[in-house]
Formats: C-alpha cells, sequence, structure tokens
C-alpha cells in the first residue's frame, strides 16, 4: 500500500463527519498515523503497556473521542493477539483471573461513564491521577536506592481483593478512556511484582479486556463501519511494531522495566491531562 493511497483510504474510512477534517488528509498524515502505531505497538511489546499511551492522543487530535478510543481498542485487541503467545510461560494464572474478573465488573460502569459523564472531566481526572501516581513512584524508588534504605520500595503486598480492585478500575478506564494499562501497572509496581511476571500478565489481560471491550462497544454502543475500516488499514503497522518489540522486550532487565514503566505512566498522566486542557480552552 503506497502512501497516497493508504492516506485516500483512510481519510474516506473516517468519514466527513470526522473532526478535525480528516477527508482528504495529505499524505504526510497518513505517515504518522501509521508511524504513531508501529511505534506504539513497539513500546507495547516490549514493556506490555503502552499503545494506548502514544496512539490515543495522536487520534483524538483528528477524530471525535468516541471513534478515536474505539480505534484503540480495536487495534490493541488485534495486537494483544499477536504478542501474547510468546509469554505464555511467565504468566500469572490466578492474578490473570482475579484481574479480568475486576474488569468484567468494572466495565458496565466504565460503560455508563462513556455515554454520560463529560468527556473533559474524566481526561482530567484520568491524567492527573495516572501522572501523579508516576511521581510518588519515581521518588519513592529514587529514595529507596540510597545508602541505608530498602532496594526496592513496596506499598503494599499483592492480595485478591487488591487483584479484584485493580481489575475493576481498569476495566472502568478502558470503556471510557481506552487505557486499560495505567491501573493494573500503577498496582504491580506499588506491589513490587516480577518484571518478567507483570509484562506478560499485563500482556494476557489486555488480550481479555480489549476483546471484551471491542464486543461490547459493538454490543451497546454500536462501532461505525468506517472505524472497522480504519483499524483495518492501521492494523498491519501494529504487527509489524510488535514483532519488533516482543525480543527487545525478552531481554529487558528488571531495574530497566521499571524506569520505562514509571516514564510511560508519566507521559500517559501528561497527554492526558493536556488533551482535556486543549479541548476545556477550546469549548
Amino acid at each position: 500500500m503506497n502512501a497516497g493511497f493508504g492516506s485516500w483510504l483512510l481519510s474516506m474510512s473516517l468519514g466527513p463527519s470526522t473532526s478535525g477534517g480528516m477527508l482528504g488528509m495529505a499524505s504526510g498524515i497518513f505517515i504518522v498515523l501509521a508511524a504513531t502505531t508501529f511505534g506504539s505497538a513497539l513500546l507495547y511489546a516490549i514493556s506490555g503497556f503502552g499503545f494506548a499511551v502514544l496512539a490515543a492522543p495522536l487520534f483524538l487530535l483528528f477524530l471525535d473521542p468516541a471513534r478515536a478510543i474505539q480505534l484503540v481498542i480495536i487495534i490493541s485487541t488485534a495486537l494483544s493477539i499477536l504478542v501474547v503467545p510468546g509469554l505464555l510461560r511467565a504468566i500469572a494464572p490466578w492474578l490473570l483471573l482475579r484481574l479480568a474478573l475486576g474488569s468484567l465488573v468494572g466495565l458496565p460502569l466504565g460503560l455508563v461513564a462513556f455515554r454520560h459523564a463529560d468527556p473533559i472531566l474524566v481526561r482530567a481526572a484520568a491524567g492527573a491521577t495516572i501522572f501523579g501516581f508516576a511521581v510518588l513512584m519515581a521518588v519513592s524508588r529514587r529514595r529507596s536506592g540510597q545508602p541505608g534504605q530498602r532496594k526496592h520500595w513496596t506499598a503494599f503486598a499483592m492480595s485478591p481483593g487488591g487483584d479484584l480492585a485493580a481489575g475493576a478500575v481498569s476495566g472502568i478506564a478502558n470503556a471510557v478512556v481506552g487505557m486499560a494499562g495505567p491501573p493494573v501497572l500503577i498496582y504491580l509496581l506499588l506491589a513490587g511484582a516480577a518484571a518478567r511476571t507483570v509484562r506478560a500478565t499485563l500482556l494476557a489481560f489486555f488480550a481479555l479486556s480489549y476483546g471484551v471491550t471491542l464486543v461490547s462497544h459493538a454490543a451497546t454502543i454500536g462501532i461505525p463501519a468506517p472505524t472497522w475500516l480504519a483499524a483495518g488499514i492501521l492494523i498491519p503497522f501494529a504487527f509489524l511494531g510488535g514483532l519488533a518489540g516482543r525480543p527487545i522486550g525478552d531481554r529487558l532487565g528488571a531495574e530497566a522495566f521499571a524506569k520505562l514503566a514509571i516514564a510511560l505512566l508519566a507521559v500517559a498522566g501528561a497527554y492526558t491531562l493536556g488533551a482535556a486542557a486543549a479541548a476545556f480552552a477550546a469549548s
């Protein structure tokens, strides 16, 4: 697919009602979207988290929030199917089960919020919370690495109730802002879970969570055919990024993983908060 044809096809698939004037968009915009999808998928395969962090903000520049979030959910579901099989042995099955059950409980609440909540307030609250936790963890890890301090700081021990609660918050966040990762990642990092277990369990959880959320959106809200077509155009770029990132993630050490995860959380929070501020200024 050349850039000119891809640009035309993507612009047509997004329809004339799309905010931002996507109809007839230039080839350069298509290249940016494809590159963002590839880079987000690469990061996702390396860390187990991050596709929505990079992709959603850019999609939101050109699409209305509902369509942008649905596009992220579709691509994330397809990408999860690709990257999970290579990490099956590292998955913590009972942890995964409790997170998934919690997500199922939180999902209906998220769908209700998606329909009725003020999107600007939702983005602002989500962004501020994620960014705040990222700063807290970064400061805490730095203090714990000082002489006389514990090397690895943890706020609490994981428990079945905590797993369920983290999953529920993730289910709500997934339906509302298309970001299932931050709540679970924050929980696992605060509890001091092993890096490989975090990555594998996150990826498996996303495969389940995004799949259920996708079906729920299609059944209750509806996903327009142009959105499916746009996702179909971008999914091959996501697959390429996922294939490239999986071997890199397998070699990532625990300390590097923690730093990358905290950086991603900070970016996710800042992007989401910035998007809310921009939307508020434009309203």
